[in-house]
């Protein structure tokens, strides 16, 4: 299927690895232009070098920061259209905040989970709705998470900000519809890459205990991939899910009961 992505301007919060590099490679390979971001400089760049070799160097723009301060954001928004042209599509996936197990959070951890998993996505969201709705065209795409969809026993701020993500996908889309840009969101399960926690669990000490969890609660009985969720994220971005708005879709092999 054409997706019509071809020469559309993508960003994409959190590119360097995992689930943000699966969405901008679904992205590439569909023929858009991607701006690509992330807080690390020499990850970044090294993912950039790796995707100008295969996708072409005029097709990608990146810059490196922290996607939880505004003018960061606003800066990269602004680069990223000056370089590739005005945007069709935002991805917030920026998110994770070390938080410790069980009711013992103090104050700062509690806010910097909030400011990672939940602010971090409102700014982006804020500064691209603001170039998005004169043009009255456009698609916003959270990366939240089937913890925000049930009490799965994450840790406390984890859970609770990806609810408020989902929260705030349909409460945006009551508002954005009317202006003729889409807000819809992702909920990924258990997706597993290279340095990420899943792929650690299923190599590690471990490993057989976890499998038997997968085995016992997803019925599809594997991680999901990054490219995964890239296909699902370069769908709701084009014009072929023109009619899906205010969503929050799990990809999560069927565990979300």
């Amino acid at each position: 299927m054409d997706l019509g992505l071809k020469d559309k301007v993508i960003f994409v919060a959190g590119a360097s690895r995992g689930i943000g590099l699966g969405i901008v490679e679904a992205c590439l390979a569909e023929g858009a232009k991607v701006a690509i971001t992330a807080r690390g400089a020499e990850a970044l760049e090294a993912t950039r070098a790796d995707l100008a070799a295969r996708y072409g160097a005029d097709r990608l723009w990146s810059m490196a920061g922290d996607l939880r301060e505004t003018t960061v954001i606003e800066k990269a928004l602004a680069g990223a259209e000056e370089a590739l042209g005005p945007l069709h599509g935002s991805v917030a996936n920026v998110g994770l905040h070390p938080c410790p197990p069980g009711a013992a959070v103090d104050d700062e951890t509690w806010d910097a989970g909030f400011s990672q998993n939940l602010g971090s996505a409102w700014k982006l969201a804020r500064g691209a709705y603001a170039r998005m709705e004169p043009r009255r065209s456009g698609s916003v795409l959270f990366i939240s998470s089937i913890a925000g969809l049930g009490a799965l026993g994450t840790p406390l701020t984890y859970g609770t900000a990806k609810a408020a993500v989902n929260h705030l996908t349909k409460e945006l889309a009551q508002i954005a519809g009317r202006k003729g840009v889409r807000i819809n969101a992702i909920a990924p399960g258990n997706i597993a890459f290279p340095g990420g926690e899943w792929e650690e669990r299923a190599s590690g000490p471990r490993a057989e205990n976890w499998n038997r969890w997968l085995r016992r609660e997803v019925p599809l009985q594997r991680f999901g991939t990054p490219a995964e969720i890239g296909s699902m994220a370069a769908f709701l971005m084009s014009d072929q899910a023109s009619f899906v708005h205010g969503a929050v879709i799990p990809v999560d092999g069927g565990q979300t009961k």
